[in-house]
C-alpha cells in the first residue's frame, strides 16, 4: 500500500511518539519512491524501512494538515498510522501481500480504521510493476458501497516520476501528480484533484517524504 498518506482520509496519532523516538537514531535510506497521489497501492514498505510524511492539501479532500508513519514489518506486511491536525483524529491501516511474482503483484488490506469509531474498510488490489510502468486496480468497501481504484505511475529519470490515479464515489476524486526526488531518501509530491461530484473543482495537495532504515532484513 505504501505511502498511505496519498489516501486523503487517513491520518494517525497513537503511535507518533514513539515512532519518530525511533527515528533519531536512524540512518538513512536508498530507497525508490513508491504510492500514487490518492490510492492505495499492492506494493509493501520495505522491511525495517520507515516513511515520515508531512502533508498539506485542501480541506476539501481532508485533513488540512498531517502527519503519516508507515512501516514495513515482513517482506509481506506493513503497518501505517496516520495524525490529522485539523480536526484531531487517528487513523491506522495495514496491509498485507498475498502474492508476487515476476510484474505480478496481489495485496489485500484493512484502512481507514478511526479513532473516532470508523469501521476499518477491506481493500483488495492487484499490480503489474515493471521497472518503468506500474498499473493498479482494485476496490475498496466503504460504507457499504464497492468502489474502483485505479492507478497509473511512469518512472521518467532516477529522480522524476509523474502519476495519476482514480477512485470511484462521490467524495472522491481523478488526480494527476509529480514526485521529484531530491536525495534518494527525500522526496516531493504535489498533485491536483479533480473531485467526482457535480460541480466538479480542482483542488492542490503536496507532500514531504523522508525515509528511514530502522533496522536491516537479513539476506
Amino acid at each position: 500500500m505504501s505511502r498511505l498518506h496519498r489516501q486523503p482520509r487517513f491520518f494517525g496519532r497513537p503511535t507518533t511518539a514513539l515512532l519518530l523516538a525511533g527515528c533519531i537514531a536512524a540512518v538513512r535510506l536508498p530507497a525508490t519512491i513508491v504510492g500514487l497521489n490518492q490510492i492505495v497501492t499492492p506494493d509493501i514498505q520495505p522491511v525495517g524501512v520507515l516513511s515520515l510524511s508531512a502533508q498539506a492539501q485542501h480541506a476539501a479532500i481532508g485533513n488540512s494538515q498531517m502527519v503519516q508513519l508507515e512501516l514495513g514489518l515482513t517482506p509481506r506486511l506493513e503497518l501505517a498510522v496516520f495524525e490529522g491536525f485539523k480536526p484531531a483524529e487517528t487513523f491506522a491501516a495495514a496491509e498485507l501481500n498475498l502474492m508476487q511474482s515476476g510484474p505480478h503483484l496481489l495485496s489485500v488490506g484493512a484502512v481507514n480504521w478511526s479513532s473516532r469509531g470508523g469501521r476499518a474498510q477491506p481493500v483488495l488490489e492487484y499490480g503489474y510493476y515493471t521497472a518503468t510502468d506500474h498499473f493498479v486496480a482494485g476496490g475498496i468497501h466503504v460504507n457499504g458501497h464497492d468502489e474502483l481504484l485505479l492507478g497509473y505511475k511512469r518512472q521518467l529519470s532516477g529522480k522524476f516520476q509523474v502519476s495519476a490515479d482514480f477512485q470511484s464515489g462521490p467524495g472522491n476524486s481523478t488526480t494527476v501528480g509529480v514526485t521529484y526526488n531530491f536525495t534518494p531518501a527525500f522526496s516531493i509530491n504535489p498533485a491536483v484533484y479533480w473531485t467526482n461530484s457535480s460541480p466538479h473543482h480542482f483542488f492542490a495537495y503536496v507532500v514531504l517524504t523522508y525515509n528511514f532504515t530502522l533496522w536491516k532484513y537479513p539476506d
